[in-house]
């Protein structure tokens, strides 16, 4: 799991230095008299690096900008994946002998004077298909083309831009940019909604970092508990503490069942791949954490890594209310949540851009990009980070706390969209002072009357009927698990052993209040009652 854990910190630490293109001689434009740069970028979008040579440490790509040729260099020890687009270990880099990506061929969308007849469009080749079966997620041009240009912006059956009359709440909410505030209250009646959520296994290593943040003292201004929102893993949960999670009124939602850290198995994932993961997930949280009330139905993508049209046609099948996985770039105003039946309001700009482009039936609670600058006044613009741990920048509690005030300023003083404080519990246990900031923090906002610490679920009702502040007290929405009601199911759970034959050499501890399972639940055997017989 630690290993696991530090791989992703230094995935996140290698895309933001990319990201930063934190770089000092090499950042300087690279001589255009030796290289012909206008044929070189060419059709090419300007997101894309490659390399001008496959000589050297394999360390060094370009990318084209209007000003000529960018260089960046990975750190020492890792090398560029052409294929992936991000820095990774040398020793995993398989695609040094490469200088670019394969060049897909393109369907031909947009021309002059009609090439096919209506309701066709033109594969790559000029053969016309119908309309629907371009982005199906299977080719029918020969040629292939008309799986190439399958974006949000490109698809050609994607979802229609915003249309507010069509779009009423409760049911559907969308803004043209995404910035517009539920119910068009006025910013001051508006509570500020912060959302804390943690990603990964629940187990002894984080259940004090839970108790200490979410202690039973600490209360919303209409009386009842501050809350948060789990996305659980299942591989190291222990179930008891995620029975007691909920039994606190804390909200649980999926993470995956296998965590499996190749990342283009999520990118690229099929719809019975998200179906296996993320309702096996649910399947088992619920067995074993012995939760019946319908009440997990939020997901969110390993490594960030969304899933497409695939991964959002599963949730809808499965009765999956919420995505939290898709990113916004840091902005002058933060976005708010939206669903997903209109076109998202803003850029795709989440690991490997899949984001859904069709109209589905979903929420999606977007993670706004926080500031990590210490004093946004002065210092110089940088990327935003989605998770706070991928705020590389921040060393010291002080700075935590400063990025977090910043960052409640920029919500509270705009149009009050949730802020979303997004963590893996290993960074709040690594540094004491980061733990103590975060509860300081939380102390302060609670001796206001207008913020209140949420889970997912209670922004979407509140989304779905807007209520002023002064109304707030009475939010029945809200009251529902107000109270935490009964003692913890077992006081020592059941620690079964088990083994898979899916996990070979392996046995593993699950811990739950439930009877212990024949195996150790996996992908192809959630309940653990054994393999089914073909």
């Amino acid at each position: 799991m630690a290993k696991v854990i530090k791989l992703f910190g230094l995935l996140c630490l290698v895309v933001t230095i990319a990201a930063e293109v934190r770089v000092k001689r090499q950042d300087e434009d690279l001589d255009p008299d030796s290289i012909n740069v206008e044929e070189l970028c060419k059709d090419r979008p300007g997101d894309e690096y490659f390399r001008l040579s496959t000589d050297g440490d394999c360390r060094e790509v370009v990318r084209c900008t209007r000003s000529g040729l960018k260089q960046i260099t990975c750190p020492s020890g890792l090398a560029f994946d052409i294929e992936k687009q991000t820095c990774d270990w040398k020793a995993k880099v398989t695609t040094c002998d490469k200088k670019e990506k394969p060049r897909k061929v393109l369907p031909i969308l947009k021309t002059d004077e009609p090439i096919c007849p209506e309701g066709k469009l033109s594969c790559g080749n000029g053969e016309c298909i119908d309309k629907e079966l371009f982005c199906n997620g299977k080719p029918d041009c020969k040629d292939e083309s008309d799986e190439n240009a399958c974006t949000v912006e490109l698809d050609p059956n994607r979802a229609p831009d915003c249309d507010t009359t069509q779009c009423v709440l409760p049911d559907c909410f969308c803004s043209a940019d995404g910035t517009r505030i539920p119910g068009n209250i006025e910013p001051q009646q508006v509570p500020q909604m912060i959302t804390i959520t943690f990603n990964g296994a629940v187990n002894v290593d984080n259940i004090d970092l839970y108790e200490d943040i979410f202690n039973g003292q600490r209360q919303n201004p209409n009386g009842c508990q501050i809350r948060g929102t789990y996305f659980v893993s299942h591989k190291y949960t222990n179930y008891s503490a995620v029975q007691d999670l909920h039994r606190k009124g804390h909200e649980i939602s999926v993470f995956s069942l296998t965590h499996k850290d190749d990342p283009t198995y999520w990118t690229q994932g099929t719809y019975d791949d998200w179906l296996a993961e993320m309702a096996g997930a649910r399947l088992i949280v619920e067995r074993f954490a012995n939760i019946t009330d319908g009440s997990i139905i939020g997901v969110r993508a390993p490594y960030l890594r969304v899933g497409g049209n695939k991964q959002f046609e599963m949730m809808a099948d499965q009765f999956f209310v919420y995505d939290a996985s898709i990113t916004a770039s840091l902005g002058r105003v933060p976005i708010w949540p939206y669903t997903l039946y209109f076109r998202m309001p803003h850029k795709c700009n989440g690991n490997a851009h899949n984001c859904p482009s069709r109209s589905h039936p979903v929420w999606e609670m977007v993670m706004n990009e926080l500031d990590r600058r210490d004093d946004p006044t002065f210092d110089e613009s940088l990327p935003g980070c989605h998770m706070v741990d991928s705020c590389s920048n921040i060393q010291s509690g002080e700075q935590f706390g400063r990025l977090l005030r910043h960052n409640f300023n920029r919500h509270y003083n705009t149009n009050r969209a949730p802020l979303g404080l997004h963590f893996h519990a290993s960074w709040l246990k690594s540094k004491k002072e980061y733990r103590e900031e975060l509860i300081k923090f939380i102390e302060e906002m609670l001796g206001r009357n207008d913020v209140f610490f949420v889970t997912m679920l209670q922004v979407i009702q509140w989304m779905q009927n807007p209520t002023e502040l002064n109304a707030l007290r009475d939010f029945q929405e809200w009251k529902e698990k107000c109270d935490v009601k009964g003692q913890p199911y077992c006081s020592l759970p059941n620690a079964c052993p088990l083994t898979t034959r899916e996990l070979p050499g392996e046995t593993l501890r699950l811990f739950t209040c439930m009877e212990c399972p024949n195996n150790y639940p996996w992908i192809l055997d959630p309940t653990g009652d054994g393999f089914s017989k073909k």
